[in-house]
Order: structure tokens, then C-alpha cells, then sequence
């Protein structure tokens, strides 16, 4: 039976995770275990800590992940990216040269007949205006050409600096559930007046949760950092599982 597999955070090259390359590697084992059943892998965003596409350069690094990518898509297996807050700026490299079907924001798609909708996270309730005003700038065409004027070693090395401030701060004071009443992408599930959907599902916050509310169930995503873990759906279950070292 085939099946769908939804995956976030692994933050590759992150320089304040010093395993980056064994989480690389520990993904690419986990991505060669399902090729045989997967139809399907959806990627929720931030899979690089950072990412910024030149028109002829893209970051060093990777190899293994993107070559394994290149393998899937090559065998049928259909790769979609949703960016993240850390690889807003992938451009057209992954859907030319991978085939990978870019996301740049939420939407709601149809999975075995029933209805997900799919988002990184970042944004959706939160109502923190300096945030708001920085995912703005990020999101900027204006401000993406004009940081694409920086020669790549000095763009990269500020992308990188920022990129590791911002996880610190994040593992300090964002890695443990909140609660229902403060967890922003639950409020956001909750208050949700689109469309009807059976699952809501999220990366962004590296904390595992499944669980419904006022029968909307969401799931969370966790890492992979520090627990390797997916969903998986098969048409009719959808599971929350780790793929541990």
C-alpha cells in the first residue's frame, strides 16, 4: 500500500547543531526506507537553516539529501517544499533541477480524499508585529534582489550568523508545548473559517503533537534534530512516528 509522508525542520548546516552532517545522513537513510511505499513526501519547510538561490550559484553542502531527492522524483515519487522562516529564498533550483513542487504559502490539498491543510507555521497566529514586520521584510522581492547583490561568502555568512542566533533562541525558550489557550497554530486551527479540512498539519514550532481540539485535529511535526520525526498517512491513518538512530 502506498502511503504519504510529511517531514519539517531538519535545518541542514545548521552551524549550532554540531551532528548537521550524521542528521543528514540519518534523514537520506530515512528517505531510502520509504521509497518503496511512499507516493507522496510533503516537506513543511526550514529542511536548510538557510537557503539563498543566486541565478547561477546555490549554498555549498547537501549533496546526499538533494541527491537522494533527485532519486525519489526520478523513480515517481511526488516531492512537494513548502518554505520555511530559514529557506524562504529557494527560487527555481529544487523544481528544476529535482522536480520538487515549490509551496510559498498555505494551502489546503486533497491527500487520499481527505482534506489537509498544510503550512509551514510561521506567521499563522502569531500576533507579535515585530515578527510580523521581519517575515515581511524576508518576504520582500525588493529586499531579496538587493540582498542578492552581496557577494555569496558574505551573504551566506550573514544568512548563517542569523540563522544560529535565531535557533539558540528558539531551543532557550520555544522547544516544550505551551498549551492549547497559548500555542499559536492551535488557536489558528481553531479559529479557522476556510474551507472544511480533516487535518491540520504544521512544522515550524520542533515540538511533536497530535492531538484534537473541538474535533480538529493537528498535528505538529517535531525535528530533525533531535527527533528525527514524521507523519505518516496510508488513506486512512494518519501517525505521528520517529525514525530513531
Amino acid at each position: 500500500m502506498k502511503k504519504v509522508y510529511f517531514i519539517a525542520d531538519a535545518h541542514l548546516g545548521a552551524t549550532c547543531v554540531p551532528q548537521t552532517r550524521e542528521n543528514e545522513k540519518h534523514l537520506v537513510a530515512w528517505l531510502d526506507s520509504v521509497k518503496e511505499s511512499a507516493s507522496a513526501i510533503y516537506m513543511l519547510g526550514d529542511m536548510f537553516d538557510f537557503w539563498f538561490e543566486y541565478e547561477y550559484v546555490v549554498p555549498a553542502g547537501f549533496t546526499r539529501f538533494l541527491g537522494k531527492l533527485s532519486e525519489l522524483s526520478d523513480a515517481g515519487v511526488e516531492l512537494h517544499f513548502y518554505t520555511g522562516n530559514h529557506d524562504i529564498w529557494t527560487f527555481n533550483y529544487l523544481e528544476k533541477e529535482i522536480g520538487v513542487k515549490m509551496h510559498r504559502k498555505e494551502d489546503v490539498m486533497e491527500i487520499m480524499g481527505k482534506k489537509f491543510f498544510l503550512a509551514h507555521g510561521d506567521g499563522l497566529g502569531d500576533p507579535s508585529i515585530k515578527f510580523k514586520i521581519l517575515r515581511t521584510f524576508f518576504h520582500s522581492h525588493i529586499c531579496q534582489r538587493l540582498f542578492a547583490l552581496l557577494h555569496p561568502h558574505i551573504a551566506m555568512s550573514i544568512g548563517l550568523y542569523w540563522s544560529g542566533k535565531s535557533r539558540k533562541k528558539k531551543e532557550n525558550k520555544f522547544s516544550f508545548y505551551f498549551g492549547e489557550d497559548k500555542e499559536h497554530l492551535v488557536q489558528f486551527a481553531k479559529k479557522y473559517d476556510g474551507e472544511s479540512v480533516d487535518y491540520f498539519i504544521f512544522g515550524h514550532r520542533h515540538i511533536m503533537l497530535d492531538k484534537t481540539f473541538d474535533g480538529r485535529r493537528v498535528v505538529i511535526l517535531g525535528d530533525w534534530i533531535n527527533q528525527y520525526s514524521y507523519a505518516e498517512f496510508d488513506g486512512e491513518k494518519l501517525e505521528l512516528k520517529q525514525y530513531l538512530k
